[in-house]
């Protein structure tokens, strides 16, 4: 997004008044910035520059001067003399210039717009009360504000194919397209995966697969978000809920180390989509699929809703009691999870510490896609780092809590959110060793233990994640958790005072953040958990730097202004 603080700056005359815009950019952004807008539909500011649809026409001129002596020429009243282009221009591909006059408003403008409008609904059906985009249509919006209000084609509409597949996630209305363009971009700049183009002409023009290809690369459902009509709709969403109804808040994708910044939508408690939410330092405009679908373990049939004490239901809190009789006084290992948010890696740490613990950490990892799907498959092992649950790169294995339970010397284990028996510990080196696990989704490890406390998904509670970028980010909760469960701190904060009365904190978001910026040489002095909620917190993480992460460079969007080039 423009800033008005980034780079130099250029004057230009908007609509009659003076205004500082950022050189180098183009008049749709620039007038934005200061609340003048600028209609469009086929640009997008992540996108290169076709200049499609022409809705964003406007009047631009610049001072007039004498061809000899180089000086202003004005009119009768002193004012230099604008000299106007005789056509409106594409706002979308008109880049400021100091001195350029203006006009989003004029009787010409006004009448290019209507008849932009007028063109554009020729073929489009008129059912806007039924159409799955109604609430979030840009071409009703835009019908609304600058159409004529009727229409003078008589003719009979052109229809053109419908409920058209064109991958396993996205479906086609093709008689709603307005041949933006804005899908084929995508795929050719963003997704690497030029599947989608136009065919045939004028008001047969369709849009399509190539032959032999379909929309199924893992980003194809932000070609349903760059749509600016319902011609694109996600296939598991379409015809499922009216947006109006949606409450939307704003959470991080859990996928990777990416961190992509999403909008959760729910309706009474139920989650109905993700989609992305825009933030240019961490994932621009974009998310990936399979990131979509993360808030179906809310109600999966695997899901943890009662606390379990040696096979038998129990309130949580005597799950809670008995998990603090199973830990105190013994020798423990503590299990993190770089699925755990900082605050919640931040009170097992300090768990670890009052009862002289030995830690465990274990990494996921997978194959970078150089996008937004990161190697490292967790959203927080750089919150391990900052909070001091570890000062190593975790292995893609718990090994070492393996031989440590063979040799011996350890009594009960606290385990958190992962499945440990799946990753290298062998049910035989547990035998006789009580188990308390935390966690949100049934697994090997919670079958086997003795102390089962459900624990809340990063879509019903409060908290942080530090990205692949060592942004931390804050999250909001979106749905409320099961009946009778509590967010994983009250709970860590409660077994912490069992075990140990004089190390009791807390539970609060703002004490906990106050107490890591405490820490001796903290990259998180100054720093509180309401500003990473308002905007990603750069984090220095140099402390870090010899360690070998996996992910590749991040992604981020250098923009493209010229008309047609990647």
């Amino acid at each position: 997004m423009i800033s008005k603080n980034k780079g130099d700056t250029v004057t230009i005359v908007l609509d009659g008044e003076e205004v500082d815009v950022p050189a180098g950019s183009n008049l749709v952004d620039a007038a934005a910035l200061h609340s003048k807008e600028i209609p469009h539909y086929c640009y997008h500011p992540q996108l290169s520059v076709a200049g499609n649809c022409r809705m964003c026409l406007i009047e631009m001129g610049t001072p007039m001067r004498d061809r000899e002596t180089g000086e202003p020429v004005l009119d009768e009243d002193g004012a230099p003399k604008i000299g106007w282009v005789p056509k409106p221009v594409i706002g979308c591909a008109t880049t400021v210039s100091p001195g350029m006059h203006v006009k989003t408003i004029s009787d010409k403008v006004t009448d290019c717009r209507e008849g932009i409008m007028e063109f554009l609904l020729v073929n489009h059906p008129l059912d806007c009360p039924i159409c799955d985009q109604a609430g979030e249509c840009r071409l009703q919006e835009f019908a609304t504000d600058y159409g004529r209000g009727y229409s003078r084609y008589v003719e009979r509409k052109n229809v053109k194919p419908k409920r058209t597949r064109l991958g396993p996630r996205v479906t086609l209305d093709d008689e709603r397209c307005i041949l933006c363009s804005r899908c084929i971009r995508f795929c050719q700049e963003v997704a690497d995966d030029d599947v989608l183009g136009f065919v045939d002409r004028g008001s047969y023009s369709t849009l399509t697969c190539f032959p032999g290809k379909e929309l199924q690369n893992n980003y194809s459902l932000n070609t349903v978000d760059l749509c600016p009509v319902g011609a694109l709709t996600s296939t598991d969403f379409r015809f499922k809920m009216r947006v109006w109804f949606l409450k939307e808040s704003p959470s991080i994708c859990t996928e990777s180390s990416a961190g992509s910044n999403i909008l959760v939508s729910s309706r009474e408690g139920e989650i109905h989509r993700i989609t992305p939410r825009r933030n240019d330092e961490v994932n621009d405009s974009w998310m990936t699929d399979s990131g979509r679908v993360l808030y179906k373990q809310v109600r999966g049939d695997d899901r943890l809703l009662s606390p379990r004490v040696r096979g038998a239901d129990e309130n949580l809190d005597q799950a809670i009691t008995s998990a603090i009789d199973t830990l105190k006084g013994k020798k423990i290992a503590v299990v993190g999870s770089c699925h755990g948010s900082l605050e919640e890696l931040y009170l097992l740490n300090r768990l670890s510490k009052i009862t002289n613990s030995k830690k465990y950490l274990r990494g996921y990892f997978g194959e970078d896609d150089g996008i937004l799907l990161s190697a490292d498959r967790t959203p927080n092992l750089r919150g391990a780092l900052v909070s001091g649950f570890t000062n190593s790169y975790p292995k893609d294995n718990l090994k070492l809590l393996n031989n440590d339970l063979k040799k011996g010397g350890l009594d009960a284990v606290l385990v958190f959110r992962d499945d440990i028996l799946d990753s290298g510990v062998e049910g035989e080196s547990l035998m006789g060793i009580p188990i308390v696990f935390m966690g949100t989704q049934k697994n090997s490890t919670s079958d086997l233990a003795e102390v089962v406390i459900p624990s809340l998904t990063s879509f019903e509670k409060k908290g942080t994640f530090i990205n692949r970028s060592f942004f931390a980010q804050g999250f909001e909760q979106a749905v409320p958790g099961p009946a009778g469960l509590l967010p994983d701190i009250l709970i860590l904060s409660r077994i912490i005072e069992g075990l140990d009365e004089e190390s009791k904190i807390d539970p609060d978001l703002s004490v906990i953040w106050k107490n890591l910026g405490a820490q001796p040489k903290s990259p998180l002095k100054g720093i509180s958990f309401s500003d990473t909620l308002e905007s990603p917190v750069k984090v220095d993480g140099s402390k870090w730097d010899s360690l070998p992460f996996v992910e590749k460079k991040a992604m981020h969007y250098h923009p493209v202004s010229v008309i047609n080039s990647k």
